[in-house]
């Protein structure tokens, strides 16, 4: 489900200036709509884990960096294995 700005705020609880910090350092990456932004259901649990991440175990802005990269290289081989396993599954001509 798509969101504006401002149901997004709402959802997540975040600040205006946190929100626009947190796109700033690309940890958000809501879609550039016509209309504004747009944020997923996806981006509200990135949001929630980033607060996690700086409240609950206290990482700084440097670990948060390298854990959401590590997390988006994660999640994106298991795009690729699924894709690969896919491929293996199609039956042969």
């Amino acid at each position: 489900m798509a969101m504006s700005k401002d149901e997004f705020l709402k959802t997540s609880g975040l600040k205006v200036t946190v929100l626009e910090l947190w796109i700033e350092q690309e940890w958000l990456l809501p879609e550039r709509t016509p209309s504004g932004l747009s944020f997923s259901e996806i981006d509200v649990a990135r949001a929630q884990l980033i607060g996690e991440l700086q409240s609950g175990i206290g990482a700084n802005e440097a670990g948060i960096d390298v854990i959401l990269h590590l997390m988006d290289q994660l999640h994106g081989m298991r795009r690729a294995l699924a894709e690969l396993r896919r491929e293996m599954q199609r039956p042969k001509d």
